[in-house]
């Protein structure tokens, strides 16, 4: 009887968890599918008669196509070089012992201790010098340079995690290291790389102040100046600015969807080994 309830509690906090977050996403939609006037006199109503228009008026004016393509690009690009780069260094920290080992780990997990923030001046000094100031590129260094000690400790975790025994009957069948991380491990730690993914996607793609910063040309600006610049334009006309926010929030939306199965086995495999 007891066990039925707590189970029963935790059911009912997980529910009201979900709910918690279901509205605002709810919310959200619902009011891009209004017209302007109807929500100014009642914002928590039901969408009557959606109005799909205010899609169409966003995706065709304001350049938002432009703003949500270079935030693909950005992001996109920082996640594959994230992704690799925390995958081999993962690998040599995880599942070599070598003099250093430690010392190097350290070192990399000192990064997670500075936001690229701080080192702002020398960030700018270091693109102008190298004439990737207002350019993509240079801002997916930067990003990629801030998320790579996270990335790398999550991924030497994951490596670590997994026996010896792969890597020895692997080499005794004669498998090269390159043919062992990518044939055998990687896939074995696609859970850490779901984990990475999205923990590295979300800060990339919110972020506002760096694109503030390295980028000046108007058609480089990422998807979050963009709804800047978008909420000047439409101030007045809430149902546009609330398809604008749907569609900048959409593409994480998606990414979680897809990468959520390997992200819950990824959050969960300590305990289940433990």
């Amino acid at each position: 009887m007891k066990t039925f309830s707590s189970k029963l509690f935790f059911r009912a906090l997980l529910i009201t968890n979900a709910v918690g977050v279901l509205i605002p996403v709810l919310f959200l939609f619902n009011s891009s599918l209004r017209d302007s006037n109807e929500f100014v006199t009642a914002p928590f109503k039901f969408a009557s008669s959606p109005k799909w228009a205010n899609f169409t008026e966003v995706w065709s004016n304001g350049a938002f196509a432009t703003y949500l393509k270079n935030s693909l690009i950005v992001t996109g690009f920082s996640l594959v070089l994230i992704l690799f780069l925390s995958t081999l260094a993962g690998f040599v920290l995880g599942r070599y012992n070598f003099r250093g080992n430690s010392l190097v780990y350290g070192f990399v997990l000192t990064g997670m201790l500075i936001p690229a923030k701080l080192a702002i001046v020398p960030l700018f000094i270091e693109l102008k010098w190298l004439h990737l100031l207002d350019s993509h590129l240079g801002l997916i260094l930067v990003y990629t340079s801030g998320a790579l000690p996270a990335g790398i400790f999550i991924m030497t975790g994951f490596f670590k995690s997994l026996p010896s025994d792969i890597d020895n009957a692997a080499r005794i069948d004669g498998a090269s290291e390159f043919q062992l991380l990518r044939s055998i491990l990687t896939p074995l730690v696609r859970p850490g790389l779901a984990i990475v993914g999205i923990y590295c996607a979300i800060p990339i793609w919110n972020d506002f102040f760096l694109p503030l910063v390295f980028l000046q040309s108007p058609e480089k600006k990422t998807i979050m100046q963009g709804l800047t610049v978008f909420f000047g334009q439409y101030s007045s006309q809430w149902g546009i600015l609330f398809a604008g926010l749907t569609m900048a929030a959409l593409p994480l939306i998606l990414l979680y969807l897809i990468l959520s199965e390997q992200f819950i086995k990824g959050l969960t495999a300590g305990a289940v080994k433990g």
